[in-house]
């Protein structure tokens, strides 16, 4: 184990531990190398209170960033490429009262005292690299070997003291194919009241974790069945037995979660593909040609109303809600071979360039979760190669890429800035949609008097 920590965060411990302090590598990063992960951050839980830390590592290589909490953030390593490893002293804890953080902190506490208080038996395990020794007193390896998310001592207790520890077990577990433990998962739904004080910002960082995780389907079902679902997105709730037609093996929420599982990780298209289809429910009408089945007409419209409120309850930036809600309104194209190359770039151009890509990944995500075996990029394949040939005839797709601007159609029209600038800039555009060869400045200024009849 040691020869896979690195370096800089030794030398921590060893400064810790020849000003006779206590120093154990804990946490994440050693349940990441007992699994075989590559760890990202280290934490060092010590007995020295956080004012000796500060003396130990100077103002200049230890930063304040949580005095009130025992943490040191200490700067490791050669200058200009320093790693921040967070030293923590070790902690006893007193009532959790608002769902989030301990009344009380106290720092006279044991390593072991230190442990227990934390979430999970695998993220309570501890390691001092002086001597090589793992301390482990809830059996953190155990549940490692079992594939098992389990609390630290109670499970309603833990869950009560800190609503989002819930989110966070459903969350590693997807991320590292394990299981709840039984009680684990039985305690989620009981303690969902502590959950609801846990702020959209905090839920939503980790939905974006498990939606990027393996199989991300694999934690939505146990957000269902625990409950979270229905606090997180309850949208989704309506699409469970929400039957579909002949080109669907999957009703609605079975197709949702095949098609979150089956596109690329990448959180704007998969937050898409749990979206895509929530307008179905409301848009269900049976097919008059087809008994049993049905047609859900316009339902990617409806869905960007849904989708864009659940982007907003989740404090999602505006520059990701709004591109989400342009994959969901635009995920139902069809292409055909009879498209001209003037639907091409009409197609571009309403997409918009920077989105096709990912408009792209999440119709093929669609298409192989309707459960037919069907190949994916049936309707993707040509119609990336055409708009590639499009684009490097350097067509011009928006108003911004036509060689005269407002300025001139203000000059030749001799009119101040209004409404009708754009609407003859919009014009001109689409005739060049069709024929690329009227983009020259001296053919669009023609045009510009022609359609004013100077």
């Amino acid at each position: 184990m040691l020869a896979n920590i690195p370096q800089e965060v030794l030398a921590v411990c060893q400064r810790l531990s020849e000003a006779r302090h206590a120093a154990f590598i804990v946490g994440g990063s050693i349940r990441d190398l007992l699994i075989g992960r590559a760890p990202g951050d280290f934490d060092v839980a010590t007995s020295a209170h956080p004012e000796a830390t500060m003396r130990v590592f100077g103002n200049r290589y230890a930063i304040p960033t949580g005095l009130q909490h025992g943490t040191v953030t200490v700067l490791a390593g050669e200058p200009g490429a320093e790693r921040h490893v967070e030293v923590t002293t070790f902690r006893g804890e007193g009532a959790y009262l608002d769902g989030r953080r301990p009344s009380t902190v106290t720092f006279s506490a044991t390593l072991e005292e230190d442990l227990s208080r934390r979430d999970f038996t695998m993220n309570a395990i501890a390691y001092d690299p002086a001597t090589g020794t793992i301390v482990d007193p809830f059996d953190g390896r155990g549940d490692i070997g079992r594939r098992l998310v389990r609390t630290v001592g109670d499970p309603v207790l833990r869950f009560s003291e800190d609503g989002l520890r819930p989110m966070r077990g459903v969350r590693q577990a997807a991320q590292l194919g394990f299981t709840l433990d039984a009680a684990t998962e039985a305690a989620i739904s009981l303690t969902l009241d502590s959950f609801r004080k846990v702020s959209a910002e905090r839920i939503r960082d980790e939905l974006r974790k498990l939606l990027l995780s393996p199989v991300p389907s694999v934690g939505i079902e146990t957000m269902r069945r625990t409950g979270l679902l229905a606090e997180v997105v309850p949208e989704l709730l309506p699409t469970i037995g929400c039957l579909q037609n002949r080109f669907h093996k999957h009703d609605v929420y079975a197709h949702t979660l095949a098609t979150v599982d089956a596109a690329v990780p990448d959180f704007i298209v998969r937050m898409a593909a749990l979206l895509h289809d929530l307008g179905k429910p409301q848009t269900q009408a049976p097919r008059e040609d087809a008994p049993g089945e049905f047609s859900f007409f316009r339902h990617e419209q409806v869905g960007v109303d849904i989708a864009e409120a659940i982007c907003m309850r989740l404090r999602l930036a505006t520059s990701e809600r709004e591109i989400i809600c342009r994959l969901v309104s635009g995920h139902m194209f069809f292409y055909t071979p009879d498209w001209t190359d003037g639907t091409i770039r009409r197609f571009v151009k309403r997409v918009g360039p920077e989105l096709v890509p990912p408009l792209f990944a999440l119709r093929e995500a669609d298409i192989a979760s309707r459960g037919q075996g069907e190949d994916r990029e049936a309707e993707t394949r040509e119609l990336r190669k055409r708009i590639a040939r499009v684009a490097a005839a350097d067509a011009a797709l928006r108003v911004t890429d036509l060689a005269i601007d407002g300025k001139d159609v203000m000059r030749i029209l001799d009119i101040p800035p209004s409404r009708r600038v754009g609407e003859v800039l919009e014009e001109l555009l689409e005739k060049v949609l069709d024929e690329p060869g009227l983009n020259e400045r001296e053919t669009l200024e023609r045009l510009v008097r022609d359609s004013a009849g100077r």
